[in-house]
């Protein structure tokens, strides 16, 4: 049986981040939105609690609490910012508005041994946190004791060790409290007594064996976009059931420069997977010929491929099950404060719904898995590392790298410019050094000078991004001489562009796409 450790969320914008420490120290980990944990204090395997942070106030009467549950069942709890406010009132203590809030980098003082300190932080040593927060405790329940402190929080760390309940004011999870990942590795292991045997490996036999349980003898269709999550999706469920499944690919012909070809090749050739590939970019490209709202871009190709893809799945007849490459981030964000999971068929054009009428139970494999354990569950299938470590690309394509209105025309100098550019980048070495990178064409023409003669062309903008959880992001820092051989390159080789700009936008949650 798997040891897990359960998150429950309050709303705190890097909860992910508390499962993925916890993952890193080699125990499975599930987020669950308060509203629902209670029915998950029954899972077999559970060996703690942590309760994440949260923008909520517990002196409002209305705010979100734990389950009484977590408190009497005997197992260690760890609460973090919010979660250490929540478990201090529900036990007795108190919470009060602080008149000296703390935001961003702070000093934690420890001023007594706990646990959760072990070999990491000694008695009166000083260390740097992660601070977000505008009330702090004020009164201990009983049973725990102070061991750290903050100028602006006199509570910023406390334990019962009888109870082995424990409490931090401060983000562990955060990259800004550096010892945090000890911290949480301390808890699952040492306080929770995990065995940390959770690997990519043991949780690809055990989907495997999960998958032949689910599919029985049933067929199943596989929505494969050529993106990483689903072609991850395609491989686990052909080592699981074989020939059971088919795969659609609908090629609407806004994907980069050959990689419609090297999918096919792939998984028609090397893996030999049934694959149904649905000719479609003639009649993508026409439904967006003088589209130029983002918003309806994407509408008009997800409502298209849904109508193309069910037309294929029903000539196939007698499938049971649909597989999609949902991953776990899509699952916090559609269950989270919404009451309910998501339908939506995310592997493809991130809009529209599986229709009804289809008639079809789902099957994903991944919902567990964060991005970057998708790629290492493909490495462990055998998948090719540079088709793994490929840069996340929008289901929409280039068509939402073509602001303004879209012409066939268009998209073609988009997609060689992005050619030119990934292909400098990897030439420099640079690839897996930075998160995502693309071309973009603006709608915008200037007029230039090649030659003897006078250019009205379009301008090229490039964008380049470092990031960790695709969360938020940083623009990569080139250095002058290579973004000049990029865009004489571009220049050069790609009609209708006479200039190239480059993006230096850092970027906030969600807005990573150019549209």
């Amino acid at each position: 049986m798997t040891d897990k450790i359960l998150i429950i969320d309050f709303g705190s914008q890097v909860t992910q981040l508390i499962a993925r420490r916890v993952r890193e120290a080699g125990v499975y980990s599930e987020i669950v939105p308060f509203q629902s944990a209670e029915a998950a204090l029954d899972w077999d395997g559970l060996k703690g609690i942590i309760l994440s942070g949260g923008p909520a106030s517990v002196l409002d009467g209305e705010s979100p609490r734990a389950p009484d549950k977590v408190f009497t069942m005997g197992l260690p709890v760890l609460g973090i910012c919010y979660g250490e406010q929540v478990m201090c009132e529900q036990l007795g203590g108190a919470v009060e508005a602080s008149d000296h809030r703390e935001f961003g980098r702070a000093f934690l003082k420890v001023e007594n041994h706990c646990a959760l300190f072990d070999g990491v932080w000694t008695t009166g040593e000083s260390h740097q946190v992660w601070m977000s927060h505008g009330d702090r405790v004020t009164k201990l329940p009983d049973g725990f004791k102070v061991v750290g402190t903050s100028e602006g929080a006199p509570v910023a760390a406390i334990c019962d060790e009888h109870r082995r309940f424990y409490a931090v004011q401060f983000h562990p999870e955060v990259v800004h409290t550096p010892d945090g990942a000890k911290l949480y590795k301390n808890f699952v292991l040492e306080i929770c007594g995990c065995r940390g045997d959770w690997s990519m490996a043991s949780f690809k036999d055990d989907t495997i064996a999960r998958i032949k349980r689910q599919a029985g003898f049933e067929r199943v269709i596989c929505g494969l976009s050529g993106g990483v999550d689903s072609s991850v999706v395609a491989v686990l469920l052909h080592e699981a059931i074989g020939d059971q499944v088919t795969c659609i690919f609908v090629d609407h012909g806004l994907m980069r420069a050959g990689e419609a070809d090297e999918v096919v090749s792939l998984f028609r050739d090397a893996y030999n997977i049934p694959l149904v590939h649905v000719h479609a970019s003639d009649m993508f490209l026409g439904a967006l010929e003088g589209v130029s709202d983002p918003e309806v871009k994407r509408k008009t190709i997800g409502k298209l491929f849904i109508d193309v893809f069910e037309q294929e799945a029903g000539k196939i007849g007698g499938a049971a099950f649909l597989a999609q490459g949902t991953l776990y981030p899509d699952v916090i964000e559609s269950v989270s404060f919404t009451g309910g999971p998501s339908v939506t068929i995310k592997s493809h054009h991130n809009v529209g719904g599986l229709p009804d009428r289809m008639n079809m139970k789902l099957i994903e494999p991944l919902r567990e898995l964060f991005k970057d354990e998708v790629r290492d569950l493909g490495r462990e299938l055998g998948l090719p590392d540079h088709f793994v470590g490929r840069h996340p690309f929008p289901g929409p394509g280039i068509a939402i790298r073509v602001p303004g209105e879209i012409t066939r025309e268009k998209v073609e100098i988009a997609r060689k410019a992005d050619a030119v550019y990934l292909d400098e980048i990897r030439k420099a070495g640079l690839y897996d050094a930075i998160w995502q990178a693309f071309a973009v064409l603006l709608p915008v023409q200037t007029v230039g000078v090649m030659g003897d003669g006078r250019t009205y062309d379009y301008v090229c903008a490039l964008r380049a991004v470092t990031s960790t959880d695709g969360m938020t992001a940083d623009y990569y820092h080139f250095d002058h001489e290579f973004l000049s051989r990029v865009a004489t390159r571009i220049i050069n080789e790609v009609n209708g562009i006479n200039r190239v700009v480059y993006d230096i936008t850092s970027k906030p949650p969600g807005t990573i796409e150019w549209e």
